[in-house]
């Protein structure tokens, strides 16, 4: 299936499990948001694997980025989808994911708790210009949620510097929304049956 033909949906904070909303973030070889991360030494320079400063043991990157679609697959229905976040949930996700101390919380590609990783930092990109992730070759658009994290543990920092581990990507419980807005080739009329299932879908996914 063609990715412009793909279902869309939101994907909203479930107010049911705000403690919930962003519960990890885990170290993944294949980042969903498609981009990796940097490392960095402790005068915050950028620098390339052959120089990463052992006593700094820190990296920067993107943990969600508004409107970027992200495919997922749907084993019931054998179907592709795409999922996004507007940059309004990005935020309260960021929110609550520090009000609600999950930042000492991570994960191995999504398997399992590893300990010693933290989030140490966390901003929304504001400003094109003057954002602090320029500094770090980013090139993403505002409502960006980035996040510095602190890698005591010698495995995960082992298995970063060999390049097995190249981004970030967040867990968490969400609600969903169908999306009717952008698809590169929307409907002008709609049958009644069409409308009364996109309604159902919208009802049930509330």
């Amino acid at each position: 299936m063609s990715d412009n033909k793909l279902k869309e949906i939101e994907l909203l904070v479930n107010d049911e499990h705000l403690d919930l909303a962003i519960s990890a973030i885990s170290l993944v070889t294949s980042p969903a948001i498609e981009e990796d991360f940097v490392f960095f030494n402790k005068q915050n320079e950028i620098i390339t694997l052959a120089k990463v400063d052992e006593e700094a043991r820190c990296l920067v990157s993107p943990a969600l980025i508004p409107e970027k679609r992200i495919v997922r697959f749907d084993q019931d229905t054998n179907e592709e989808y795409n999922v996004f976040f507007t940059a309004d949930t990005i935020r309260k996700c960021s929110e609550l994911y520090l009000m609600h101390e999950n930042n000492n919380t991570a994960t191995y590609q999504h398997e399992k708790e590893v300990s010693g990783v933290h989030t140490v930092e966390s901003w929304i990109k504001e400003d094109d210009k003057f954002d602090k992730s320029n500094a770090y070759g980013f090139k993403l658009p505002v409502g960006t949620w980035f996040v510095k994290m602190k890698i005591e543990s010698d495995d995960m920092w082992k298995r970063i510097k060999s390049g097995e581990l190249k981004g970030l990507s967040i867990e968490g419980m969400f609600a969903q929304q169908l999306s009717e807005l952008s698809k590169v080739e929307p409907k002008t009329t709609y049958s009644n049956d069409e409308i009364l299932e996109a309604l159902r879908d919208i009802i049930n996914n509330k």
